[in-house]
């Protein structure tokens, strides 16, 4: 799959983190960090890992893609030295993880991919349709409601095959935040989290799960973050704005959406339904999980070491791979952040 390849290719590790090991450092060996959590940025975090191991090939920084509840309860539980989530920790997750703090990487879309035989250009989705297919009130392709937004495409009778994860997921969690701001009946039925209880459809794990299944399944539909979209060739919708525009996600849109939002000191923000001319719908920030005081000195000052140049020279990887920079004022305050860290 995507991620695994990239993964082999950028020389990241796709082996299980065992228990007990968040980092780990051997007579004459590299020191190695051990991390595990989100897929949606899985591309880039494989890159960033390969590239800085050229440039530190005495620190080898392992990467798990496991999906961003995982990501939470690894490093929750200190199986893992940090973890990755592109949904922000709740107040009751930070409870039981004392000390955790988020550190925004890159900016991302969540969009709609289809699959449907015949058709091949760009649909045109609003928010409460998205939210009426995936209630299950929606049902055939031809539904008068995706009709009448794509007028001028010949839309099968065919039934909707919902494809959404079956593991805890920031990207579910960027998805149904989105949904749950446009559609009341989703929010009270469906909820916010990044694990949900789907009314309809089938699970695939991981961005690369889901992929697959909208690839392999005629007549289906899902949503999984734009690089899995662009490097598997799966077609993909534009989302009206609430700007009622319809916007395709692109870093530009992406960046659009980050414009406009008031970043709190604790970086825990949502950018989704974001208003302004031109910004994707469902876009959001992606985060490292990182504890103030780690028990790993010799980890944590190389973590902290690696986000400086994340932070910097690490962003220019970002657009190649579907991914949007950080704005140069997050990126500061991230800076202040990082020196609050103890590790040494």
């Amino acid at each position: 799959m995507l991620a695994a390849a990239l993964l082999t290719a950028c020389g990241g590790n796709t082996q299980p983190v065992t228990a007990g090991s968040p980092g780990t450092v051997a007579p004459g060996q590299p020191l190695q960090i051990n991390g595990a959590g989100a897929t949606f940025p899985n591309p880039i975090y494989s890159k960033w890992f390969s590239e800085y191991n050229k440039l530190h090939p005495d620190i080898r920084i392992n990467y798990q893609s496991i999906g961003s509840g995982g990501g939470i309860q690894q490093v929750t539980n200190h199986t893992v030295f940090f973890g990755a989530t592109d949904g922000p920790m709740n107040e009751e997750q930070l409870k039981a993880a004392p000390g955790i703090m988020h550190f925004p990487t890159v900016l991302g879309a969540v969009v709609p991919v289809y699959n449907i035989p015949g058709v091949t250009g760009e649909l045109k989705f609003t928010g409460p349709v998205l939210a009426d297919i995936y209630l299950g009130k929606i049902k055939k392709w031809n539904d008068p409601a995706l009709a009448k937004l794509n007028s001028g495409v010949k839309l099968p009778a065919t039934d909707i095959t919902i494809v959404h994860r079956s593991d805890g997921s920031g990207t579910t969690y960027i998805f149904v935040d989105y949904l749950s701001k446009v559609s009341p009946q989703f929010k009270s039925d469906v909820g916010v989290s990044t694990s949900v209880k789907w009314p309809a459809g089938v699970g695939g794990k991981g961005n690369e799960g889901v992929s697959g299944l909208v690839t392999q399944t005629p007549g289906s539909i899902g949503y999984v973050e734009l690089i899995y979209a662009l490097q598997n060739k799966i077609p993909f919708g534009s989302v009206q704005n609430a700007a009622s525009e319809f916007v395709k996600g692109s870093t530009d849109s992406v960046t659009k959406a980050a414009a406009g939002a008031t970043i709190p000191s604790d970086f825990r923000v949502s950018i989704t339904n974001a208003t302004g001319a031109g910004a994707y719908p469902i876009s959001s920030f992606t985060w490292i999980l990182l504890y103030q005081d780690p028990m790993d000195k010799a980890s944590g000052k190389a973590m902290v070491d690696f986000m400086h140049w994340a932070l910097t020279d690490g962003q220019k990887f970002a657009p190649d791979l579907g991914y949007a920079p950080l704005p140069a004022n997050v990126v500061m305050m991230e800076m202040a952040a990082l020196d609050t860290l103890k590790a040494s």
